[in-house]
């Protein structure tokens, strides 16, 4: 078994801070930090009731510190709490209702390895909201796709479909590898974070 994951866990509220960690003590996979060990975080998560400039504010702050790699479990989420939540870096979103021991530590894993997690309803979400920037905003003044190739639009368009590696693989006729690799040089070559931002670029750029 490889080593845990280093976490920190941060909400406003004192409750369920404590009780976050006190979930994700008992997982196997994962170690809690305590504020002062924040530089040796790997992943950070963070609770807030909504995703507000106020909450973006924290976000960064814990960045800032030592823990770029952030999974939000939100109270209420709107349409443009979830733009938010991209644009400042989430790796991971999860609805509060939602956010069982197991799931945050699944998000928690993802968010380690450079992927991210997101519900496949707010991914529709999120694609009808970039859709709409592409439509409304950046086509209007000749903003379009850039930088991609076709293999790039394919692995991308069944990722935004919810396509696992695997899948993408077969279905591309590539390797696992292959795959993985155009994934991580999409991400790297366009300074996306992410597997669900590199979706997020190709939907505003009207590749998918």
């Amino acid at each position: 078994m490889g080593s845990k994951i280093k976490v920190y866990v941060y909400s406003d509220d004192t409750i369920s801070q404590a009780g976050m960690a006190s979930q994700l003590r008992g997982q196997p996979d994962v170690q809690v930090l305590d504020e002062s060990q924040i530089d040796d975080a790997v992943v950070a998560v963070i609770i807030v009731d909504a995703v507000d400039e106020g909450a973006c504010r924290t976000i960064r702050a814990i960045q800032r510190n030592g823990c770029p790699k952030v999974v939000l479990v939100v109270g209420v989420l709107d349409d443009a709490g979830l733009m938010l939540a991209v644009e400042v870096g989430a790796c991971g979103v999860l609805r509060r209702r939602e956010a069982t021991s197991e799931r945050v530590c699944s998000a928690i894993s993802a968010a380690a390895e450079g992927e991210g997690t997101l519900a496949p309803d707010l991914l529709g979400r999120l694609m009808t909201q970039f859709g709409r920037l592409q439509r409304d905003v950046l086509a209007p003044r000749g903003i379009g796709p850039v930088g991609l190739t076709g293999r790039e639009v394919d692995v991308l368009r069944m990722l935004s479909e919810g396509s696992d590696t695997a899948t993408i693989a077969e279905t591309l006729c590539y390797s696992e590898r292959t795959i993985k690799n155009v994934i991580h040089d999409v991400t790297i070559r366009l300074n996306l974070r992410n597997r669900s931002h590199a979706v997020a670029y190709a939907v505003k750029s009207g590749l998918i």
